[in-house]
């Protein structure tokens, strides 16, 4: 099931709203924040920007707590004029997990949902913190007038810190049954963590070498909702490294999201995968909506235009990046000289792909006018050479690179999350902690999350609009033979 309404924060943000509401007492506590939205295709995010401490006076803690009017006012007139909404948080001190509201706490969010929403413009957010494991609950008081007013319960509060920490509503999305197809897999983490990673949803930007085996290995591992997003079709260039693709897929101009669709339900493990494609560009307005209704995506691609676009969202949306690639350096006669191949994650905290020297702006302009050649990976090597594109005995290396850095971020292995910008050299042997640190005044990462008052990099994608055209523009015996190939394939595999 698609979620309609979450909430989202950084690691730092958490730990100032636990200073506030875990109180040595053991007393319930609350405290006001203001948020911005992020609106996808299907899913509307409340993204927490900072909290608003209650001065004297405007809450009364007595076992419980009670909020003063004069403590909402005052956090409403000041979203209301920072262009913002109003969350309203409060904690139960010994509460564990997705913490179900009580009576009170539904009447005193009730009661102030439609004065937040008349004077910010946008829903009253309320928030619970079970102070027995830091876990959060959230829904949006978004619908309704008067007494009628009503909410949307939250499918999920995510915390972007050193590790992504995820709080499910059960109700919305409940654990996807473990299997014994998944039995390695448990055993690596344990059930808890893999009730976790199944129910995420992720998006694989790029259906190439890279990209394609990404979403194989996480349909694998289990995982039920995976969306694959690329525009570009199949190429007789493409079949040295596009592992699962054939000279029938370039015949019936097939997709490499189509590719990757296929090849991930073979190896899915769920019991009912999700496994859906895009052949949009990020790029594009739309294609942004359907990034944001993702909770972690993988960067598998090359252009500086669409790693811009990831580069800002992961900080303006808090939606972090798995981002990745490889360089292959040759010799003047040909052979190989090196190749490196780097892993990092993009998120709040870290330093960007532009101080990670990963992305160019200076390039970004170029490549939204279609002004780019496609970039070689290999130094020296003339556009022409079908090897200026990748290998697959390494590609498969920037997969496991990539992979591992989804890992230490989701599950933290001994503890220890996000390891930071990572790199290999082949010639040596030799993994490298890179020690990248964020340029002074780096736009993206001192800036609070602006959700949908981001600044807007995306446009009309023309070598996507293209794509799509060649895809279509296929004779009735193509377009016949591709359903006909469709349907002994999901018959193979068991799909309606």
């Amino acid at each position: 099931m698609t979620p309609a309404t979450s909430v989202a924060m950084t690691g730092q943000t958490r730990d100032d709203l636990c200073e506030l509401l875990v109180r040595d007492d053991g007393q319930e506590d609350l405290c006001l924040a203001l948020y911005r939205p992020s609106t996808g295709k299907r899913r509307t995010t409340a993204l927490v920007r900072r909290p608003l401490p209650p001065e004297e006076g405007e809450r009364v803690v007595h076992g419980n707590v009670t909020v003063t009017g004069e403590y909402i006012m005052r956090g409403a007139e000041m979203a209301s004029a920072e262009q913002s909404g109003l969350v309203l948080l409060h904690s139960h001190p010994g509460g564990r997990g997705w913490q179900a509201m009580s009576g009170p706490d539904r009447d005193t969010e009730a009661s102030y949902a439609n004065l937040v929403r008349e004077m910010t413009g946008l829903p009253l957010v309320g928030m619970t913190l079970g102070g027995g494991d830091r876990s959060w609950s959230a829904r949006h008081w978004d619908h309704g007038v008067g007494r009628n007013v009503a909410l949307t319960e939250c499918a999920n509060v995510r915390v972007i810190g050193d590790r992504l920490t995820v709080t499910w509503n059960d109700r919305i999305i409940p654990t996807p049954p473990a299997n014994h197809r998944q039995a390695r897999t448990v055993s690596a983490w344990g059930a808890a963590v893999q009730a976790d990673l199944a129910r995420r949803r992720v998006l694989v930007i790029g259906a190439g070498s890279v990209g394609l085996d990404v979403a194989l290995r996480l349909g694998a591992s289990g995982l039920v909702n995976i969306t694959i997003m690329d525009f570009d079709l199949v190429e007789q260039r493409n079949l040295d490294r596009l592992v699962g693709a054939d000279r029938r897929d370039v015949s019936l101009r097939r997709t490499k999201v189509h590719v990757a669709r296929r090849e991930a339900r073979r190896n899915a493990t769920a019991d009912r995968p999700q496994i859906r494609v895009s052949d949009l560009s990020i790029c594009e307005p739309d294609g942004l909506l359907e990034a944001l209704d993702h909770d972690l995506i993988f960067c598998c691609v090359d252009r500086p235009w669409p790693r811009a676009v990831l580069n800002s969202l992961a900080y303006t949306d808090l939606v972090p990046v798995i981002d990745g690639g490889i360089a292959i350096d040759t010799h003047p006669d040909g052979t190989m000289r090196n190749a490196t191949w780097r892993s990092h994650v993009v998120r709040p905290g870290r330093p960007c792909m532009v101080c990670t020297r990963q992305l160019d702006m200076g390039q970004v302009a170029l490549d939204a006018q279609g002004l780019l050649d496609d970039p070689a990976y290999i130094a020296g090597v003339p556009d022409q050479n079908p090897s200026g594109q990748n290998v697959a005995p390494l590609s498969i290396s920037v997969t496991a690179a990539l992979l591992a850095q989804y890992v230490s971020f989701s599950v933290a292995p001994g503890g220890i999350g996000d390891p930071g910008p990572l790199q290999y050299v082949l010639s040596t042997h030799s993994l490298d902690h890179l020690d990248h640190t964020s340029r002074a005044g780096c736009m993206y990462e001192v800036a609070e999350p602006e959700g949908d008052q981001r600044q807007d990099l995306t446009g009309a994608h023309a070598a996507a609009e293209s794509a799509r055209a060649l895809a279509s523009s296929v004779p009735r015996w193509t377009r016949a033979r591709r359903r006909l190939d469709d349907l002994v394939d999901r018959m193979n595999q068991g799909y309606s």
